[in-house]
């Protein structure tokens, strides 16, 4: 009897234990925030993203500083020549003038042949100062001084202008002999002259023009073994050309520095002397 109550008891705890529904839990609340952990190591670099989008057009910068001047082009070509321009209005009539005077001019005869004698020395003088102390050489219309001043082609047609010049221009055989043996006679043997190279023809061979702007026509002083290279391998368009002390004239860079010559035109002036009205000549400055 004892045991069986017991039994019961013990069945009676065992239900009451396995239809409870409270559970035991431990509740944890978060704690203080701790310290700050080290860095770790780089990551490798992640994929190139898409292009974005355009920005906006940024403010315009400040103008840069004006650059240096820039080398001088080769000579343009010799322009079309214009049409002519319409006649100017006539002028209005000038006023009357005042009569003359009779002279008698026969005591005057005397004074104008000496001075027409001092004019003929006057110009033996002049032409004994450019010969012999300038060494100018001379043709009927132009001067000639041989430069001994080593210059590039650009600072040398620079030096004849200034002295109211241009480079030499031998257009005839005549005046490239004479030029020649200048050159012979001052013991050298090249010099500029004032010819260059302008443009390309269509067969690849460069067509030549003088200072002044005039084409090479006729005569020309090529040497053979210029005109042989220039039908191998067409020159360029910066060669300039030398005349030699043989007469010839060969292609040659226009930055190499060399003596030149440089013409001047006779001033040609009108008057009357004893034996009517002869002409005399002045030369240009020098």
């Amino acid at each position: 009897m004892m045991g069986l109550l017991e039994f019961c008891v013990f069945m009676a705890v065992l239900s009451f234990i396995s239809g409870s529904t409270e559970v035991c839990t431990n509740t944890l609340l978060p704690g203080a925030k701790g310290e700050q952990g080290e860095t770790g190591e780089e990551g490798d670099p992640g994929k190139l993203g898409k292009n974005g989008p355009p920005g906006f057009t940024g403010v315009p910068g400040e103008t840069g500083l004006k650059g240096e001047v820039g080398h001088t082009g080769k000579m343009g070509s010799v322009g079309v020549e214009g049409d002519k321009g319409d006649s100017g209005f006539e002028g209005p009539c000038g006023l009357k003038g005042k009569p003359g005077t009779n002279c008698d001019c026969g005591k005057y005869r005397k004074v104008l042949v000496q001075l027409d004698i001092n004019i003929s020395k006057l110009r033996n003088a002049v032409k004994f100062v450019k010969n012999v102390i300038l060494g100018l050489k001379e043709t009927e219309e132009t001067y000639y001084l041989l430069v001994k001043e080593s210059e590039r082609f650009r600072e040398a047609s620079m030096n004849c202008k200034l002295r109211g010049g241009a480079l030499a221009m031998p257009k005839v055989s005549s005046t490239n002999r004479l030029l020649a043996d200048y050159v012979s006679q001052a013991g050298l043997t090249r010099v500029y002259i004032g010819l260059l190279a302008q443009s390309l023809d269509t067969d690849g061979t460069n067509s030549y023009i003088y200072v002044d702007s005039s084409p090479l026509r006729g005569f020309a002083a090529w040497n053979q073994d210029t005109e042989l290279r220039s039908r191998q391998t067409p020159a360029t368009n910066t060669s300039c050309v030398e005349l030699l002390s043989t007469g010839t004239w060969g292609r040659i860079e226009c930055e190499a520095a060399m003596f030149f010559i440089c013409e001047f035109p006779k001033v040609r002036r009108r008057g009357g002397g004893a034996g009517g009205g002869r002409g005399t000549s002045a030369s240009a400055s020098l």
